[in-house]
């Protein structure tokens, strides 16, 4: 119930702030389909730029794609999303709602997990400093009594899968007896398959022959451009192409705000590297992007910041891959993926050279041969991304004095306004002095002018948005040329030269302090 309740106030706060809206709301809204707004925009293109830093700019062997959305039906075929792109569905008789099947064990285990964690916090409360985490996991009877039932559900989940055993997926679910979250009943229909591609057509054709697909994910734009990235870039292996763009899920049950949408963003990279690299340089990606992401902060410090992160192995693997990890964040409703590290061996390109009849191939002049490269792909939910940011930054603050302030302590280099500048009073030349200053950092960074009210008030309007630097001009300011510059997190103040100004908010908000 704690989860739902921070959930909801994540998506109170984005709707009144600006973050994210419903769409179409003047209409009662789309299910599981909403808009940007001015704030969440702004942080999206952040998240965005600083995955782009890392992954392109950081690499001199990666560079960066946009591919169309629009591909020839033969793509999926190769890639075997036509047959096999499929999530087990389930319907409840008595609600009529339907459901994917494996969420709904999922679910189940999720709910395993946090008696796990009570048991965990309850045990810190008692032991305080002295408290050994990974001992207690690995002593406590009830923690490795529950960890068994989880690992027994997932063995038993595994192997229904891997034998496409649909029957024995629905024996599951009712032997955990698993209800139907609104109807509150077992009564499930047997579980089948179901497609998840979006089916449109292209021009005016009527029928097959028009039939195309919305991509279900970026990656097959990179493997179809592999050769004339290749060859134009005079790229030698290993390489890897990045690549931010759309993609569109008919997704059984959209739910849990924007973490599962059928019309989301992914950030992806294919590596390319050798045949016999591929573990090599899976470990490395699992290095890297675990670090990328705790590189953030989030959660306020470094041990908060691992505890909101695990590595979690596919229990099944794709039909591409000979190794999968799914890095989980731990979102208000539970640990979820958020990015995927998979190696994907030459799969596709293979398939690409089957059905299209051309040769996709590396010429190594070390080896003195040609073969089609191995794969391992990064792959992140820009959305959920986006969430995992805004749900680990929205806090309430007890003060001294007994006030309280809502804070979004979001990372400085990624929040969406940078920098507020505030005029003490709307007079004596304040506001004109604070445009001056408004007009020496605007061209660099997103900043907010503000002069209504009084000042403290507007200082908790800038923490509720993440605004990392509050700067404020007062009388002062006219005769020694300084200003106030008040830090969101602290709360201190110091006063700063207007001929400083510039260098000092880079170093506290600028994208360099993710790499330092």
């Amino acid at each position: 119930m704690a989860q739902d309740d921070q959930l909801k106030k994540v998506i109170g706060h984005a709707k009144e702030y600006g973050f994210v809206f419903p769409s179409s709301e003047i209409y009662d809204g789309l299910s599981a389909a909403y808009d940007y707004g001015q704030l969440g925009v702004e942080l999206k293109n952040n998240i965005k730029s600083y995955w782009w830093t890392a992954m392109v700019r950081m690499h001199e062997n990666i560079v960066g794609l946009d591919a169309s959305i629009f591909m020839h039906p033969k793509t999926w075929k190769a890639s075997g999303h036509t047959d096999a792109f499929n999530d087990p569905l389930i319907d409840n008789k008595d609600s009529k709602k339907r459901y994917r099947a494996d969420v709904l064990i999922e679910d189940h285990i999720g709910k395993i997990e946090a008696k796990v964690a009570k048991d965990v916090k309850k045990a810190q409360k008692r032991f305080g400093d002295a408290f050994d985490k990974a001992e207690f996991l690995a002593t406590n009877g009830n923690c490795l009594r529950r960890q068994a039932e989880i690992d027994g559900i997932n063995e038993k989940f595994k192997t229904a899968m891997e034998a496409e055993d649909l029957a024995g997926v629905k024996a599951l679910i009712e032997e955990l007896g698993i209800v139907c979250p609104v109807s509150g009943t077992r009564d499930w229909t047997d579980v089948r398959q179901f497609n998840l591609m979006f089916k449109t057509e292209l021009g005016a054709v009527s029928g097959d022959a028009g039939l195309i697909y919305l991509r279900p994910e970026t990656a097959q734009g990179i493997f179809v451009n592999f050769l004339n990235v290749q060859k134009s870039g005079r790229m030698r292996l290993p390489f890897g192409i990045a690549q931010i763009g759309k993609a569109f899920r008919n997704e059984i049950i959209a739910r849990q705000f924007i973490f599962r949408m059928r019309e989301f963003e992914q950030m992806e990279m294919q590596f390319f590297v050798a045949p016999g690299d591929q573990a090599k340089w899976y470990a490395y990606w699992k290095e890297q992007r675990i670090a990328w992401h705790k590189a953030l902060g989030l959660g306020g410090d470094a041990a908060g910041t691992d505890d909101l992160y695990r590595f979690h192995d596919h229990i099944k693997l794709a039909h591409y891959a000979d190794a999968a990890s799914d890095i989980e964040f731990d979102f208000p409703m539970g640990f979820k993926e958020l990015e995927g590290v998979h190696s994907r061996t030459d799969f596709d390109l293979k398939a690409h050279e089957e059905h299209s009849g051309r040769k996709l191939r590396f010429y190594d002049p070390e080896r003195e041969e040609s073969y089609v490269p191995y794969v391992v792909e990064t792959s992140i939910g820009l959305d959920r991304m986006f969430l995992a940011v805004l749900s680990s930054s929205l806090r309430e603050e007890q003060l001294e004095g007994g006030t309280e302030r809502t804070v979004m302590s979001i990372p400085a280099a990624l929040a969406p306004v940078k920098v507020a500048v505030l005029p003490l009073l709307k007079k004596d030349g304040l506001p004109e002095k604070a445009r001056e200053v408004l007009q020496l950092l605007k061209l660099n960074y997103n900043v907010q002018y503000d002069e209504k009210d009084a000042i403290g008030r507007r200082y908790r309007r800038q923490d509720a948005i993440g605004t990392p630097l509050c700067i404020t001009v007062d009388h002062e300011t006219l005769t020694d040329g300084a200003v106030t510059v008040r830090d969101r997190d602290t709360m201190l103040q110091e006063r700063v030269s207007i001929a400083d100004l510039a260098a000092v908010v880079e170093r506290k908000v600028g994208m360099a302090t993710l790499f330092s």
